[in-house]
């Protein structure tokens, strides 16, 4: 069965940090891009950070560049993302998804991020 458990969300004030984890089972990570996606209350889910399944070249979308970091460990199934000097503008559920080659993808539950003061 195939599963991805998104934690490390919460609470945090502006201009903190977060570190998000993605860790999967029932599939062969190694052979999947990875990538992060939020969706904030009432608006549609947006792309934040892909990282290939060789650990390369990442990309990330321009609101989030040079603030947020995409990893990933192959040995530990995991995929990451560092959030540092969060904006209220931050704040939304944020999912992980494994983009297998020639797959439509599979995704997880969620994780909470919220910035406030």
């Amino acid at each position: 069965q195939v599963r991805l458990v998104e934690s490390g969300g919460g609470l945090v004030q502006p201009g903190g940090s977060l570190r998000l984890s993605c860790a999967g089972s029932g599939f062969t990570f190694r052979n999947c891009g990875m990538s992060w996606y939020r969706q904030a209350l009432g608006k549609e889910r947006e792309l934040v950070a892909n990282i290939p399944r060789t650990g390369g070249t990442t990309t990330y979308a321009d609101s989030v560049k040079g603030r947020f970091t995409i990893s990933r460990d192959n040995a530990r199934n995991t995929v990451y993302l560092q959030m540092n000097s969060l904006k209220p503008e931050d704040t939304a559920i944020y999912y992980c998804k494994a983009r297998p080659p020639g797959g439509t993808g599979y995704w997880g539950q969620g994780t909470q991020v919220t910035v406030s003061s």
